[in-house]
Formats: C-alpha cells, structure tokens, sequence
C-alpha cells in the first residue's frame, strides 16, 4: 500500500448564524483529537524504513509511535458558500484544497503525518477533512477513528468502539517482513475526470434489487451487488469497448468476518481485498442485470477464508508494492468505501451534515465510492469518476438514469 494515495474523506457542515467561533471549534477539536489518539495511537507516529536481517539490500517499513511529531490539525479559510460546493453538477476542484497531504502517497508518511484534519471554514459553512495513511488502515479503520473523534468532541466516554491494534499473523508467519529491494514505491497522476454524485432513493435501489433477483431467479443478491452491477453495465456502455474485449467489477471487500476464527470487527489495520469478477463487454450488455449482479453475488460468496488467506500467502512469497495502475486497471470498474458505514452520524456541535466530500486521492476512471444518502433509510449516493466524454455517455445511459432519483 505504500504507493497507494492517502484516504482522504469529509464532512460539510453548516456553521451556525450566531454563537459560532472558529477559534472555540478548533481548540475542542484538537483536545478531541488527542484524547482519539491516545486509542488510535499507530496514527501519531511515522514511518521508518530499515535494512532487513538478510544481507541481500531488503528492507522493512514500521511505525515509530515514540520518536514522532504527531498528528496535525489545520485551520483553513476559503472565500466559498456551500453553494458554491454542492450546486455544480460536477465536484469542484477547490473541495481538493479541504485536505491535506494533497497527492501525497502512503510511503510519504515517513515524513508526514500520518492523520490529518484540516478545518476548513467557508462563508457559510465548515468542512471538517480527514487525510488518512491508507498503509495504516482501511475504510472501516478510516470510519471508526472519525467516529471516535467525534464521540469525544461530544464528551461520549468511552468512546463506543475502541481499536483492536492487536496485529494479525498468519500462522508461522515471521512478523518482521522484508520487502525485496527492487520494490520500489510509485507515484500516480490522476487523468483529466470528472466527478459527479447521483442520488438513489431507498425505493429506487428497492426496485434495482427486486429486479436483479428476479431475472436471475433467486432472492440471495443484495442491494448493493444489484447497484454495483447497474453501475459496471452503465459505464461499460458508456466506454463503446469493443464486444470481445474483458472488462471487470471490483467491489471493496471487507475482511474481517469472513476469516476464520474472524477478526474483530474493530480490528485496525488492512482487512481488504479488491474483489473482482469480470465477462466480455458484449456477454456483459447481452445478458440482463440480474446476470451481472448474479456473477457479482456468486464472487462476493466465494470471497473465503481459503480464499484469503491463499492470498495472503502468495504475497509473503513474493512481496510486492502494489502500484495503482497494475491493482485497477482502467478498463474496469471499481467500487469503494460502503454505504453502509454511518457516515452522517458523524457531528461536531454542529448538527447533521449537509454533505460528504472526498480529495483528490485514489480517483481514476471507473473509480466509484458509496456514501449513504443524507436522507438515510437505505438511499444510496454514488461519487462516479470517469472522463468528460465518458461521463457524459453515462448520463445519457437510459438504463442507468432511469435509476437515479
């Protein structure tokens, strides 16, 4: 993961017509954070890199907790409303300056911190951002430590999920692992894209999920493998790919209850993998929905312990830094984060959110994240990345719009 972009996620908020002051805010917010990472305490440190005990030019990367800096918190200002944010149809670039460690890569965090909130106050609003160590922690990690914080600025002690930073191994495993020399992290460039979010109501995704389970005949597929494959055939399309040529879906998967014995489900680390299934671009559109959703539940069923752990096994045999554009390739389709995490419960004194935002990291073309809708009772919103002449093939994509609410 060390070539892997920061997580980078946020919180708009409206800021309060009177009573508010920035100065207040900040100094609770950084008391908060540091009563945070005294539980989440791998992200107040920093990377370093040593030479590995075999004579052959390897080398180990770990966290040193005891000789660092810390975390940081930012205050920024931005001369922008929360019109300014939410009224384009495609995200603005300036969301991209709410984070820190802008195109910053996980290996960065030899010298950079490796959590970040950066307060940012608009006109007439605050956005609260987070820059995360992706080599640190996955989205479930990510969530859980935001949700910390913010039970802590409220004053709810203990917090309600406390981190299990207890390390997992397999079996035998040697726990200083070396990665070979030529290993050696990279930097990715996003392409020109355009982002844009679409809303699915509760009754909307409803209909997607009874209609992906009846052409395939079955009531296992869930409603996000039925979105998921909705999303895969819309921007396929949108693509015009050849009919012959192979195109995949891969969906986030989370690890931890899937191992066995599983892990606990606040275990912090990395317990993801990027499964994927994938077809021919005219077996995908000649089929139905349910025929894509179907081979997208059939994949997430299979995602096993054997199935991890023989994953994980051929990486200590070879271990490798992942490069983004070797693990998602542009052909493809890639669905991030989870609705399913409670991202609106997320508060700072400052009532609900109004809105969700992510920075510039990770995106490429074909990149999807899920957030909850605001509106919650299962409404789904999509952040779609693709570039401007494929975007707007997808917004022209019958099938696909008729599903946005």
């Amino acid at each position: 993961m060390l070539s892997v972009h920061y997580i980078q996620k946020g919180h708009l908020y409206p800021k309060p017509s009177a009573g508010f002051h920035i100065a207040e805010f900040l100094r609770r917010i950084n008391h908060s954070l540091s009563l945070t990472l005294s539980h989440f305490y791998p992200l107040a440190g920093r990377l370093v890199t040593s030479n590995s005990p075999h004579d052959d030019g390897s080398y180990v990367v770990s966290i040193d907790c005891a000789n660092s800096p810390g975390a940081r918190l930012i205050h920024a200002a931005a001369d922008l409303t929360i019109s300014d944010v939410l009224s384009p149809t495609y995200v603005p670039v300036a969301v991209q300056s709410f984070f820190d460690h802008d195109r910053a890569i996980n290996h960065d965090g030899h010298t950079m911190s490796l959590v970040t909130i950066q307060v940012t106050e608009l006109i007439d609003g605050v956005f609260v951002g987070c820059s995360f160590n992706h080599a640190v922690g996955d989205g479930a990690s990510f969530w859980n430590f935001l949700t910390a914080l913010s039970e802590t600025y409220r004053g709810k002690t203990p917090i309600s999920r406390p981190p299990v930073n207890n390390r997992w191994f397999p079996e035998g495993c040697n726990q200083i692992i070396p990665l070979p020399a030529d290993q050696i992290p990279s930097r990715y460039e996003s392409p020109k894209l355009l982002e844009r979010f679409f809303h699915f109501s509760a009754e909307s995704i409803g209909k997607i999920k009874s209609k992906a389970n009846y052409q395939s005949g079955t009531t296992k597929i869930s409603s996000f493998q039925s979105l998921s494959a909705l999303v895969w055939r819309g921007i396929t399309r949108a693509r015009n790919f050849p009919a012959e040529k192979i195109t995949g879906c891969r969906l986030a998967t989370n690890n931890r209850g899937r191992m066995d014995p599983p892990l606990h489900p606040d275990y912090f680390g990395n317990s993801i993998n990027p499964m994927r299934t994938s077809a021919a671009v005219g077996e995908l559109l000649r089929n139905d929905l349910g025929w894509a959703a179907w081979r997208l539940h059939e994949a997430v069923v299979g995602h096993s312990d054997e199935k991890i752990k023989g994953f994980v096994s051929a990486w200590l045999e070879s271990p490798v830094v992942y490069r983004m554009e070797q693990v998602f390739d542009t052909d493809s389709v890639m669905m991030g984060s989870s609705p399913r995490f409670d991202k609106y419960g997320i508060e700072f004194g400052l009532g609900k959110a109004v809105a969700l935002r992510s920075g510039y990291a990770n995106k490429f073309s074909g990149k999807v994240t899920g957030y909850p809708g605001r509106d919650g009772g299962g409404s789904v919103d999509l952040e779609i990345c693709l570039p401007p002449a494929t975007m707007a093939a997808l917004e022209s994509d019958e099938e696909f719009m008729s599903c946005v609410s």
